[in-house]
């Protein structure tokens, strides 16, 4: 059964590279465009990861991570900003809100695809053990 992962992204062209790329590798994608949606999904769907954009309409990525990090039902769920906004703090910012990883744009869709790979394939022998 493939991973499922949900992304939250407003740029219609950025979200539409994104899903090809993760169907590409073989994922499920649940496409949303806003933080509110990320949210509502993310707690009906429970993905296997969400890939979080910082900046988005209704609720920051920020906000998302920080909510479902604070819901006992979807805070196992890991969370990987994928972001413009690539100032030290604001990374830091991302990893203090509960995010396993962050990742800058503009990125290479195979540098994204090998990513999230390797934190998946982490996060299952870490289950392992």
């Amino acid at each position: 059964m493939p991973k499922r992962i949900l992304i939250a992204e407003d740029e219609q062209d950025i979200l539409k590279l994104i899903i090809f790329t993760l169907q590409f590798g073989g994922y499920e994608v649940i496409p949303t465009s806003n933080g509110e949606e990320a949210l509502a999904m993310t707690r009906k769907e429970y993905p296997d990861l969400v890939l979080l954009d910082v900046r988005m309409p209704r609720m920051s990525g920020y906000e998302v991570c920080s909510q479902i990090k604070a819901d006992l039902e979807i805070q196992h769920i890991p969370i990987v900003f994928l972001s413009a906004k690539g100032q030290e703090a604001e990374i830091k910012t991302g990893f203090d809100k509960g995010a396993i990883d962050y990742i800058l744009k503009p990125f290479a869709p195979d540098h994204l695809l090998n990513r999230l790979e390797e934190i998946l394939a982490n996060l299952e022998a870490e289950k392992e053990i």
